[in-house]
């Protein structure tokens, strides 16, 4: 009977391990990730505001970024409009995906000689956001022109460019 009782103990704890690596499963799971086209914008046209008449009282230009333009103050728009447009860049990336658009949130400094001008409120289109349409969306930017009373004449350029940055979402 006691040979019994071992051989029934050893059966039951033999089966009781075995039971225990029954419980034990495992699974497999891969990793993926998928890179995307980089983002990136360039210049294809510069902002030209055109030529501007001034008189002894301050005034602005603001231009939209159709390209069209309209003043305010001692600000005038002769006939002779000289070359009028906004600032054009290409932005290029994923086919589908979405950007953000950050317009310079300082006023750029334009100058002729000793003379200076500013430019600021900068606008956009799309404004905000962009959507990369096949890969590929054409970003326009306007803004004003801060003329001052008796602006001297000259041809006014900025020595830094602004800066127009773009991020997917």
């Amino acid at each position: 009977m006691k040979t019994t009782i071992k051989i029934f103990s050893l059966a039951i704890a033999i089966i009781g391990f075995s039971a225990t690596s029954f419980a034990q499963v495992s699974a497999t799971a891969t990793a993926t990730s998928t890179i995307v086209t980089p983002i990136a914008i360039s210049k294809t046209v510069n902002m030209n505001f055109g030529n501007v008449a001034v008189s002894s009282s301050a005034g602005t230009v603001v231009l939209a970024t159709a390209g069209t333009r309209t003043s305010t103050g001692g600000v005038t728009l002769p006939a002779t409009s000289g070359t009028i447009a906004a600032a054009e860049f290409t932005v290029t990336g994923q086919a589908g995906y979405t950007y953000a658009i950050t317009l310079p949130s300082t006023a750029t400094t334009v100058t002729s000689g000793s003379n200076n001008m500013t430019v600021n409120a900068f606008t956009s289109d799309p404004n905000g956001t962009g959507t990369l349409t096949g890969g590929t969306q054409t970003l326009k930017v306007g803004a004003t022109l801060n003329v001052g009373a008796s602006q001297a004449a000259g041809t006014y350029t900025s020595a830094t460019p602004f800066t127009v940055t773009v991020n997917y979402n």
